[in-house]
């Protein structure tokens, strides 16, 4: 069974989904920061770029936020271009010529915009204008006449019943995606699901009309209904939340949204505090480092950059109980399903190459395949697309990208290897600053020089390199004295003249 504990501190809060005591999923808000993501804003067009067909949009953010033009609807795009050809600035485009992005976007006009992704490194944030309201039972697309159903709905004919229900109280323009939620709901839940959400975005059309440029017209509800509305259901054990004012504001939202599961909010009272009872603590520490352990013995490599992520599938340990083959599969379909488990738990999103260990036969090779694909499927709520182990045992695969990675979220960049994951050695540093005080000595020619260093560096220069001061007191002529200072770091110096 699967529990949400929230942990509520006036700083942050937390919220963990746990599953037999396994962490499966981590949240953080801190409250001194907002997050932009679903939030709709009126912003204003300050760039367009036919060359990569992108717009920046000021969204009263540090950075601008960027549009491309598969993120704008074809409805907003057909009503821009026409308003332009009313003007006389572009003639109209033919049915097969591809949109141009200068045709449908001028700089300093209006525009509603969504974020759907969060400022990641040097970039902006992802914005859109195919739109998204995330109810309980369905995601709204008030600009995408389309109707989808959630993949782990699997019956055919509870899948129409669905789409009839969605349909028949959607008005004409409008989409939305059926929620796993909604599976045996009915019509009156799911309809009154679709008025709010309905109700909402004609509240956004509204909004944005009166509104100043840059202002924010709607967002979601916070962290932690969020989590509750997206992840309350049957398999859930209990809502347990370490203050009274959430477990009250909790049951509140329940009773109106899901009257049957407000029996499962619950308050913690315990003296330790409740993601050290439960064991959060450590396994939060654990997501950090880059090996993870698996039962067998095995162990899986975690690498990530900015383009792609690495895992490596090692047997470690394990030696299996048959031949070296039956080894090799028992490890990786063990990995696999914690690779699933990590993708979700850091928030690994983009390019994804697995290096499972290599197996002779194709069959098994297959039987992998499937079972990943099966487990992210029933498990991981991103959409990913997967291609088949190669015969080197590499799995390519794409994970939609939301938001921070964990690690972003909870870690800085070191000061010392600046986020490189590596230091150059101390033989190395001195090396450096030996031929840098060769070049001081050289330039400045002095009587007397003061040679600062770390103070590891001090005790490195004065054992072992001792000869290539005094070379240089004799080569130059001159005093070289040398001191530590504790607070420098390895790679620091400072050379000074004496008069």
């Amino acid at each position: 069974m699967k529990k949400i504990l929230i942990n509520n501190n006036p700083w942050q809060t937390r919220i963990a989904i746990t599953k037999d005591g396994q962490l499966q999923n981590i949240y953080f808000s801190a409250h001194a920061t907002q997050t932009l993501e679903r939030i709709f804003i009126k912003g204003v067009i300050t760039k367009v770029l036919p060359g990569i067909q992108t717009a920046f949009v000021e969204i009263g953010q540090e950075r601008a936020g960027f549009l491309h033009i598969s993120e704008i609807d074809r409805e907003l795009a057909i009503e821009k271009i026409s308003k332009h050809i009313e003007m006389g600035e572009h003639e109209r485009p033919s049915s097969r010529q591809p949109l141009d992005i200068s045709k449908i976007l001028k700089e300093g006009d209006p525009i509603l915009v969504q974020v759907s992704k969060e400022p990641v490194y040097e970039k902006g944030a992802k914005l859109t204008t195919c739109f998204t309201l995330p109810g309980r039972f369905a995601v709204l697309m008030p600009n995408i006449p389309r109707i989808g159903v959630s993949k782990k709905i699997e019956d055919r004919e509870e899948r129409n019943r669905l789409k009839d229900i969605v349909k028949s109280h959607l008005p004409e323009g409008m989409g939305a995606i059926i929620r796993t939620t909604s599976e045996g709901r009915t019509a009156k839940e799911i309809g009154k699901d679709l008025d709010y959400l309905i109700a909402t975005w004609n509240e956004i059309q509204k909004k944005f009309e009166m509104a100043e440029p840059k202002a924010k017209l709607h967002e979601d509800l916070d962290l932690t209904l969020q989590v509750v509305r997206d992840n309350l259901d049957d398999d859930v054990e209990f809502v347990i939340t370490d203050t009274k004012n959430d477990q009250n504001e909790i049951y509140k939202f329940v009773k109106n949204i899901a009257p049957e599961y407000i029996y499962k909010i619950k308050l913690y009272d315990g003296a330790t505090p409740i993601f050290e009872h439960y064991g959060i603590e450590k396994q939060i520490e654990a997501v950090l480092d880059k090996k993870v352990s698996l039962k067998s013995g095995g162990s899986l490599i975690i690498e990530s950059t900015e383009a792609m992520t690495v895992i490596d599938v090692n047997t470690g340990k394990f030696i299996g109980k048959s031949n070296m083959e039956d080894t090799i599969f028992k490890t990786n379909m063990e990995a696999a399903e914690e690779v699933a488990r990590q993708l979700r738990l850091r928030n690994i999103g983009g390019l994804i190459v697995i290096d499972f260990i290599d197996m002779s036969l194709a069959s098994n090779r297959q039987k992998l395949f499937r079972f990943f694909e099966k487990i992210l499927k029933e498990q991981d709520k991103f959409q990913s697309v997967v291609l088949k182990v190669s015969e080197f045992g590499l799995v390519q695969m794409t994970r939609k990208r939301s938001g921070k990675t964990l690690v972003q979220q909870l870690t800085d960049d070191c000061p010392t290897c600046r986020g490189s994951g590596f230091i150059k050695s101390l033989q190395t540093e001195c090396y450096s600053i030996m031929r840098k005080l060769k070049e001081f000595l050289l330039t400045e020619n002095p009587q007397e020089a003061l040679l600062t260093v770390n103070s590891e560096m001090f005790t490195y220069i004065t054992n072992i390199e001792y000869n290539a001061i005094l070379y240089l007191e004799k080569t130059f002529n001159c005093k070289i004295a040398i001191q530590d200072d504790k607070k420098f770091v390895l790679s620091q110096y400072k050379f000074e003249k004496k008069p």
